[in-house]
């Protein structure tokens, strides 16, 4: 897979015929019926949805009422409390712009008001033959603005596998529809490779994933466990980091800003680089706390000794 190239999408298998995978298909078909209706229709139908599952779904309110608790101390009770309903409102709109960025057609998409700011910087790196990592975090938006950013940029993405094989083949058949290719955490010299190729790759580092790649680096003050992977991937593809940020904006549509290369990155330290990719996301995070996925255990994994903080 080099920078120029497209990766075919994925071949029809007869298994999931199987009436095992009928109720998936039911779902993967409710989500291309949703990606049909107008956007601003979209928007409000996800954020009715958002209601009522921050009155339902218990587990999920804690989570995000906890994060917020510890990441914004200096609120008060009050302010958190409508923080805390926004981004819960703000998560059943993530599922419409979900299924927009999968199902909708170029069209839709189209019809999306955006603005995008910054774009010479990636033009530079590519000018001066350097792959490129947008590094971006888990906005409720993540999915459609990548999207909408590859109706500018050729894109390849980082994503994880999902359990259900009828939604791994739907979501993915849908990705390659605007990225050039889609790699697997595991995929790494086909990653590193597509890097020195000149290529540019989007992903987000910013969930607690554990395993023996991760360190404990700050987060709003919070030590919490982070892949390093922009390191080394910024090392062995001799790439720039480029923090790519986006937010919904109050009438709709949505702003997306790709910001100068961090300088001197990689360094010889993958701790002190981690931790500068977590603040980086930080500060993206504070210019629109609601639009957050906060309903993730950020916080899972805790340095040892420490007490649980779900």
């Amino acid at each position: 897979m080099t920078a120029a190239s497209h990766s075919p999408p994925p071949r029809p298998s007869p298994s999931l015929a199987h009436p095992r995978h009928w109720l998936s298909w039911i779902g993967v078909g409710a989500i291309w019926l949703i990606a049909r209706l107008p956007y601003r229709v979209l928007l409000a139908l996800g954020g009715a949805a958002g209601h009522l599952a921050a009155r339902t779904l218990r587990s999920r309110r804690r989570i995000a009422e906890r994060n917020l608790a510890i990441c914004f101390p200096e609120l008060g009770e009050d302010a958190r409390a409508a923080l805390l309903e926004e981004n819960l409102r703000d998560s059943g709109r993530m599922l419409a712009e979900f299924a927009l960025a999968w199902m909708g057609t170029d069209r839709a998409l189209a019809r999306v008001p955006m603005t995008l700011d910054g774009l010479e910087h990636l033009e530079a790196a590519h000018r001066a033959g350097r792959g490129v990592l947008l590094v971006g975090a888990h906005f409720s938006h993540l999915e459609l603005c990548a999207r909408l950013v590859s109706q500018r940029l050729r894109i390849a993405g980082m994503y994880r596998v999902m359990d259900d094989p009828v939604f791994e083949r739907a979501v993915l058949r849908a990705r390659l529809r605007y990225a050039v290719t889609m790699f697997t955490k595991e995929a790494i010299r086909q990653t590193v490779r597509y890097l020195r190729d000149g290529g540019t790759i989007w992903y987000a580092p910013d969930q607690d994933m554990r395993g023996k790649d991760s360190v404990f680096v700050p987060f709003f003050g919070v030590p919490a466990s982070t892949i390093t992977a922009t390191h080394h991937l910024a090392r062995l593809g001799d790439a720039v980091v480029i923090p790519f940020f986006h937010r919904r904006l109050p009438g709709g549509g949505y702003a997306l800003r790709l910001e100068a290369p961090l300088a001197d990155f990689p360094s010889a330290d993958p701790v002190a680089d981690t931790a500068r990719i977590n603040q980086a996301i930080e500060r993206m995070v504070r210019e629109a706390p609601a639009q957050y996925l906060w309903i993730h255990k950020r916080f899972k994994t805790r340095p040892p000794g420490e007490p649980p903080i779900y």
